[in-house]
């Protein structure tokens, strides 16, 4: 609300011919039915269309695009609001259940840009990660390809969403999947069935180059080879699973009292990015991107889903896409270290800063 109290102060009159208490939103939102939330989507996607042919919102994307999608819980504590469900998150390390709104969030850059938000979808907070994410991912694919995205696209995303109804949404248009895989005993046994000469090593965090033997020197090492997923059923996948093991020490360890065999914790990534082992691995990891736009949601519009009212709050999260995109359009605009700045900077030194001056401070 002090953020909508600044715009209302710095530009209300240059676009409306009354100036509006902020609660008025809350107000107007709460008129929103399911159908008017499905047009106000579609609003944010020609914006961002729009955007994009204006401002090199995602710069590169006619040679590569990313499509990241993922899913964040949104504890809420009004016992009143529609839809809210008891879902499961991680707090400090511990499985715990809380009441709230599990909305998934799809979101498109690419390796020159910083992520914009693609599609957004509000559900109750007992809904499966991968529940909708199908048509999501389907949406977003014509949505990229609007926005410019002529390359190849990927499409990545957690163990969560280990689906055959995402690789196979992916498949069908015509796009590239890289996604986590869960280590059960299938994929445990194929990691298992790798020869040590097929393991290399690859640049990790904290990894440091030793110059006389030339290699990076750290626990992380990957190599690849052949999956077939949902195999037995009609929608039997073949691609390549990369696998990256990172060596699993006991620090209560004391010196020379080291286990016999070393043991390695395993990540799979199931994919059929056209691209070299070292490269696919390293563009899967970069998937974390997507959890720096959830922080970011989290620490603006979405510290409070504001409405008892269902679709007012999954029209909120709409807005609160179109305010990020907008906000990262400003930064492209302003130039300087802005376009990769975060949107809480850019609020900060671009939108207060010309609100401000047209007020007269």
């Amino acid at each position: 609300m002090d953020d909508l109290d600044i715009a209302r102060h710095g530009g209300m009159r240059s676009l409306f011919t009354s100036v509006y208490a902020p609660s008025t939103l809350g107000s107007f939102l709460r008129t929103f039915t399911h159908g008017h939330v499905r047009q106000l989507q579609a609003a944010a996607r020609d914006t961002l269309i729009g955007l994009a042919g204006r401002t090199p919102l995602l710069a590169g994307a006619d040679t590569l695009c990313f499509l990241d999608i993922d899913s964040m819980l949104r504890r809420v504590y009004g016992k009143q609001k529609q839809g809210i469900r008891f879902g499961h998150a991680k707090v400090g390390g511990y499985n715990v259940y809380l009441r709230g709104y599990n909305p998934l969030v799809a979101t498109l850059s690419t390796p020159l840009s910083a992520p914009v938000i693609a599609a957004t979808r509000l559900r109750s907070g007992n809904a499966g990660s991968a529940r909708g994410a199908a048509s999501m991912i389907a949406e977003a694919i014509t949505t990229a390809r609007a926005c410019g995205a002529t390359g190849e696209l990927v499409v990545r995303a957690d163990s969560a969403f280990y689906a055959k109804t995402v690789i196979g949404a992916c498949r069908r248009r015509g796009v590239r999947f890289s996604v986590t895989c869960r280590i059960d005993a299938k994929i445990r046994a194929v990691c298992d069935s790798i020869t040590d000469d097929q393991w290399i090593d690859i640049k990790y965090p904290q990894a440091v180059w030793d110059e006389d033997a030339g290699r990076w020197i750290s626990d992380a090492q990957i190599a690849e080879t052949t999956y077939t997923a949902f195999a037995g059923t009609r929608h039997a996948v073949t691609a390549r699973l990369i696998v990256r093991r990172i060596r699993r020490d006991d620090p209560t360890q004391a010196a020379g009292q080291e286990e016999l065999l070393p043991s390695y914790r395993h990540h799979a990534v199931f994919t059929d990015s056209p691209y070299t082992l070292v490269q696919a691995e390293a563009h899967h990891r970069a998937h974390a991107i997507i959890e720096q736009v959830n922080a970011d949601l989290i620490a603006g519009p979405l510290a409070h889903l504001p409405s008892g009212h269902f679709a007012a709050n999954d029209a909120w999260l709409t807005c609160a896409a179109i305010a990020h995109n907008l906000t990262r359009a400003a930064g492209h605009l302003t130039a300087g270290p802005y376009p990769t700045a975060r949107p809480a900077t850019i609020r900060t030194r671009l939108l207060r800063l010309s609100s401000c001056t047209r007020i007269g401070f």
